[in-house]
């Protein structure tokens, strides 16, 4: 078909499914963002297509709209945290021709007739439409999502009180927002509805969920968000809405609406345990290799097969548990604990006395322990200032905040942004609470924490994240979405490449030798933690294509996790009699159950930082002596939330 007949028909066809209908509802946004001003004669065409499909994604997502704060990107968003994502088949299924009719609108669009930075954009969306039509069309995954179906309108919620106006009194929210936290704890038990008749549907055709998803995050966290709903969000709402004239009427109206949803989420509990067997033996979280290398290629923008991933992760693994032999042994010469080195066997067992000896020096309870982590997050902002790293205002702060229940068995320390459309609502650092447990808190030592502190706080995402917030203008609309969802087994993770890479990439860079400091800004103790860090994301490419691909069981990702990042072998085994064993047991299962039903994901940090390495690299090879730092990550964090494979050859023709 000629190109211009075919663009002529693409074009009338993605009117019909609103690709470029009220285009002037969004162009408050295009304006702002790289758009038709460079001059480039196709931008304009394909920025309308851009901001129109961006809309749309928001509109079918309420979700990461209120993640994004879109409320506060378009009126035409006004209500959308009063709504949760419909899922309807029928809706579905009209959803899927809007993503096949905008990659047919992208196809007919040239790249070659577009600027770097609308190019940019343009391969960003052909890769997340294919993503949103493999997901819906071939993979079918809306039959299986039983972790978006429980996590989504927790996150919803609690991302809306996050987001709401802060009174004096410290009380929050308008009357208006709060009852868009009641419209959507309403839009629940239909919600449900939904993903119910998915997941029947997905049973009848033999796409089944995880047993260990379905009893997780699908049994255990619909329970978690009946406490949620019935009381803490009830708790909640009762201090930030405080004597004000609505209040009383509120409070009815919540408790009305979060009993219905918490009544929603425990038969959703009960349809899960009947519907499916948690006791199967069958194992079906792998995606498999073909389906893995697609999201490698097509997400996030690494060329590599499985194969040469799982050796290049082999090769990280050794390479970093060799500085960590290294590091071990000066601490353990300076603590004078006359350690043996020799031997592979006594390396591993003398690196597991020296952190045994620095497990001692572990907080007395929870309370201490975060009480640690926001001492080093002022030391850590303190040395970016004293080395020049960035331009800190004098305003920034690191907020440490407990983990919301219902997410605590999947993260032990994670960091949540504020929404970059709006200029309400704060990021948080959040950590895990130990529960008091002796020896959980051990594993949070006082030298262990300086490395998470620096990768969820600063110079990791909380700089970030409002770094980039505060430059959002310099930032087109699309680089912000996270397609398939936020955070779980649904999403791209194309964010993550960008942003956990940066998170690794901060706590490597904080370690760059200094004058006299040659761990930088670690200590010896803590530079042994930070390169068990980096050895951990190392261990995680290596288990997640083994596990995705068939190269491993789930059992053996374990093992491997256990001996390579605790240098405990077979802790598990021995979890029974030792404490410490059982903590670590635990620790790895944690990870690998996170690994196991987020394919891709554990990788994006090792990758995502390798990629960010290597265009400094090239970089400063192209710049020379005019080198900066602080303009070279300027000039990155103002790319967005993509994988640096999407504008490696730009970014360095723009230097």
């Amino acid at each position: 078909m000629h190109r211009r007949t075919f663009l002529a028909r693409a074009t009338q066809s993605a009117v019909a499914f609103g690709i470029l209908r009220d285009l002037t509802a969004c162009r408050n946004m295009s304006d702002a963002a790289p758009s038709a001003a460079s001059g480039a004669l196709g931008d304009r065409t394909f920025i309308d297509v851009r901001d129109r499909y961006f809309v749309r994604v928001l509109e079918l997502n309420p979700v990461t709209a209120t993640y994004l704060g879109g409320d506060g990107y378009t009126p035409a968003l006004h209500d959308i945290n009063g709504k949760l994502r419909d899922n309807r088949p029928q809706i579905l299924n009209g959803e899927g021709e809007f993503y096949r009719t905008t990659a047919r609108v992208l196809a007919a669009i040239d790249p070659a007739s577009l600027s770097p930075s609308a190019r940019i954009d343009h391969a960003v969306m052909n890769a997340q439409v294919a993503f949103l039509v493999h997901q819906l069309d071939d993979r079918h995954y809306q039959q299986r999502a039983v972790d978006t179906y429980v996590a989504e309108p927790f996150r919803g919620v609690d991302w809306q009180i996050q987001q709401m106006q802060s009174l004096p009194s410290g009380q929050l929210g308008s009357e208006d927002e709060w009852q868009l936290v009641v419209a959507r704890l309403d839009a629940i038990p239909k919600y449900l509805d939904a993903a119910r008749a998915n997941l029947l549907l997905g049973k009848s055709a033999g796409n089944i969920p995880d047993r260990r998803m379905v009893e997780r995050d699908g049994i255990g966290g619909s329970r978690a968000n009946v406490d949620y709903f019935h009381d803490t969000l009830q708790k909640l709402a009762a201090g930030y809405l405080g004597s004000r004239p609505f209040a009383s009427s509120m409070r009815s109206r919540l408790a009305k609406s979060g009993a219905a949803a918490a009544d929603a989420y425990t038969q959703f509990a009960a349809f899960l345990a009947s519907t499916f067997d948690v006791h199967e033996s069958t194992d079906r979280f792998a995606v498999g290799e073909k389906e893995y290398e697609w999201r490698v290629h097509n997400c996030l923008r690494d060329p590599r097969t499985a194969e040469q991933l799982y050796q290049y992760g082999a090769e990280q693994v050794a390479m970093y548990e060799a500085k960590i032999y290294d590091v071990a042994q000066q601490v353990a010469r300076d603590a004078h604990l006359g350690l043996r080195f020799g031997t592979p066997a006594e390396r591993s067992e003398s690196v597991r006395k020296v952190m045994d000896y620095l497990a001692k020096d572990s907080p007395k309870n929870d309370d201490e322990l975060f009480r640690w982590y926001r001492d080093v997050g002022k030391r850590a902002v303190a040395y970016g200032r004293e080395h020049d790293l960035f331009d800190i205002p004098s305003t920034y702060r690191l907020d440490v905040e407990p983990t919301p229940p219902v997410l605590r068995s999947t993260i032990d320390a994670a960091y949540y942004p504020a929404p970059p459309f709006k200029k309400s609502g704060v990021g948080r650092f959040y950590l895990t609470p130990t529960g008091n447990d002796p020896a959980a808190l051990a594993l949070n030592n006082r030298a262990s924490v300086a490395d998470t502190a620096v990768h969820e706080g600063f110079p990791g995402h909380d700089w970030h994240y409002k770094y980039m917030s505060e430059h959002s203008a310099d930032i087109s609309n699309i680089r912000w979405l996270t397609p398939g969802a936020v955070e779980d087994s649904s999403s791209m993770w194309e964010d993550s490449m960008a942003a956990e890479g940066w998170g690794l990439y901060s706590e490597e860079l904080m370690a760059e030798p200094t004058p006299g400091h040659p761990t930088g800004f670690y200590t010896p103790a803590e530079y042994l933690y930070e390169l068990q860090g980096q050895l951990l994301r190392a261990v995680r490419i290596r288990v997640d294509v083994g596990m995705h691909t068939g190269r491993m069981t789930y059992d053996d990702a374990k093992s491997y996790f256990t001996e390579h990042v605790s240098f405990y072998p077979g802790a598990c085994a021995a979890a029974d009699r030792d404490p410490t064993a059982r903590a670590i047991c635990d620790q790895a299962e944690r990870a690998i159950y996170r690994y196991s039903k987020w394919p891709t994901q554990a990788i994006t940090y090792n990758l995502g930082k390798s990629a960010i390495v290597a265009l400094r690299d090239a970089y400063k090879e192209k710049v020379g002596s005019a080198y900066s730092a602080k303009r070279f990550h300027e000039k990155l964090m103002r790319m967005g939330t993509i994988p640096a494979g999407y504008f490696h050859d730009e970014f360095l023709a723009e230097a």
